[in-house]
């Protein structure tokens, strides 16, 4: 079985998340999206909020499946039996970072990193950017899920 991994904090996650996911799952059997849970740094969301959302975003894909990790990722690929890494890539400032990752995966531990370059529709979108727009009552409606936009309303109130 060809299965591959999505990293990220997805908090929370965007259609440019979204783009990389589904396109992932048309290349491999499985897709599994690795929600980190890094306790240094606090997120608008908790870990459980990001996986719910996640996986009801990604509900009409019948080879994803979320789940979250802790410590090093490639720990997280073995024990999920992949050996592949999807990382979607939005400029040329990604490239630089997630090639280092890249290296030090493969030495660690022999996982193979595949880089998706993002569609140009997202190539601007993060999810800090989102919310962001979202905190000064900005349209997000293009960027993330209706889901996710209600949540990201619900949790950031009204705006003047």
């Amino acid at each position: 079985m060809r299965r591959a991994v999505c990293p990220g904090s997805f908090d929370p996650v965007t259609n440019g998340h979204l783009d990389i996911i589904g396109r992932a799952s048309r290349l491999f059997d499985e897709v599994i999206v690795g929600v980190l849970i890094n306790q240094s740094k606090s997120g608008l969301f908790t870990v459980e909020e990001r996986i719910d959302m996640l996986r009801e975003v990604t509900s009409s894909y019948g080879n994803v499946r979320v789940e979250s990790f802790r410590g090093l990722l490639v720990d997280f690929c073995r024990a999920q039996q992949a050996s592949v890494l999807i990382k979607g890539l939005r400029a040329v400032s990604d490239f630089d970072y997630e090639l280092q990752m890249a290296q030090m995966n493969i030495g660690l531990a022999g996982v193979e990193t595949l880089f998706m370059p993002t569609n140009p529709l997202y190539s601007f979108l993060s999810s800090s950017l989102v919310k962001d727009v979202a905190k000064w009552g900005g349209d997000i409606s293009a960027h993330v899920p209706d889901l996710v936009r209600e949540a990201l309303q619900a949790r950031l109130g009204p705006r003047p």
